[in-house]
């Protein structure tokens, strides 16, 4: 599947998926991007690592759930930025084992956005494979309830510099 990569959205600093400078976490990078068919979808791209695994040479579930909920979670903010969320239900299913030390990629769209609430869905795949995919509800919450403890800034959500790339053939 060829993916026509958009734009890249922001990481943290110290979250477990996406923060850049937490040694134990996944460095998620996300990415908004348009299918073949022109469904609007975010690539996540990460490579896992030891310190994600459970038996030997495979992702934690608990890893790969973390990763299924944030990625559907972000989607959201393909087309709604200002949209910041909570999950309310995850609903993962676990297909094949999930390698370390290789690219992974997610898959993921929203399916329903309701007022109140939005649903989405995700997989982990690798070429024809799905790995793992999960379906979520997330209560949606205004930026300001969000971030009223900590605000924004650019220490702490930022962009990954990187020359984009125009397509990520998957």
């Amino acid at each position: 599947m060829r993916y026509k990569v958009l734009s890249k959205q922001f990481n943290t600093d110290r979250c477990f998926v996406c923060g850049m400078l937490n040694d134990s976490g996944t460095k998620a990078e996300f990415y908004n991007c348009m299918r073949e068919d022109g469904e609007q979808v975010l690539i996540t791209k990460i490579t896992p690592n030891e310190v994600h695994q459970s038996y030997p040479n495979r992702m934690h579930g608990g890893v790969i759930s973390a990763l299924l909920d944030e990625s559907i979670g972000r989607s959201i903010q393909y087309a709604h930025p200002d949209i910041w969320a909570v999950t309310m239900h995850l609903n993962v299913t676990f297909r094949k084992p999930v390698p370390l030390d290789q690219i992974l990629y997610i898959e993921s769209k929203i399916t329903n956005i309701g007022s109140r609430a939005f649903e989405g869905e995700g997989k982990i795949f690798i070429g024809d494979t799905t790995l793992a995919n999960a379906t979520a509800k997330f209560f949606r919450v205004p930026f300001e309830e969000a971030f009223k403890s900590e605000k924004l800034n650019d220490k702490n959500w930022f962009l990954v510099k990187e020359n984009l790339p125009e397509y990520f053939d998957l």
